[in-house]
């Protein structure tokens, strides 16, 4: 029987998926699989820029300043702060992103956007919201729309985010 070699005894037994279960579910993986690579396509052809980039110049140009720690910046975007300085090498190189030490305190690094990476974002914006809109937005009534934001928001409040950074 599947699952039963690896649990221990006092383990409740599983309660496997409904096939309407296993279909929803199904449904879920599969948009969580094709909308982000979409987005990623759609900004690599029209700006150059991968989806994770997008958000963090984006993240960015909405701070104070066009100004974030980098621990902040890790946070908001889901990434380790080493995959995130990675990123943001890459967009120094670019001259889309400086670093610097924090003003206020030293142990910590901030992020700045560049007028570069301002001029890039906005350039980006335009065509990356019409792509968004086209596939989520207009298809969907507004109190869809609602309803899948807070569905989405109750989804994510389950998740341990603790072991990220």
């Amino acid at each position: 029987m599947i699952g039963r070699a690896n649990r221990s005894a006092d383990e409740p037994p599983v309660k496997w998926l409904t096939a309407a279960e296993l279909d929803s579910w199904l449904s879920v993986v599969r948009l969580l699989t094709w909308l982000p690579w979409s987005i990623d396509q759609q900004l690599q052809r029209d700006s150059k820029l991968r989806m994770v980039e997008y958000q963090v110049l984006a993240m960015l140009s909405t701070s104070p300043g066009r100004t974030m720690r980098m621990s902040s910046l890790a946070e908001i975007t889901n990434a380790s702060l080493s995959r995130l300085s990675h990123l943001v090498k890459r967009l120094e190189g670019r001259r889309l992103v400086r670093r610097e030490p924090d003003p206020t305190d030293g142990r910590f690094t901030n992020a700045i956007l560049t007028e570069k990476g301002f001029q890039t974002i906005v350039g980006a914006a335009p065509r990356h919201v019409a792509h968004v809109r086209s596939l989520v937005i207009d298809v969907l009534s507004p109190e869809q729309l609602r309803r899948l934001g807070r569905d989405a928001d109750r989804i994510v409040s389950r998740i341990d985010t603790s072991g990220i950074n």
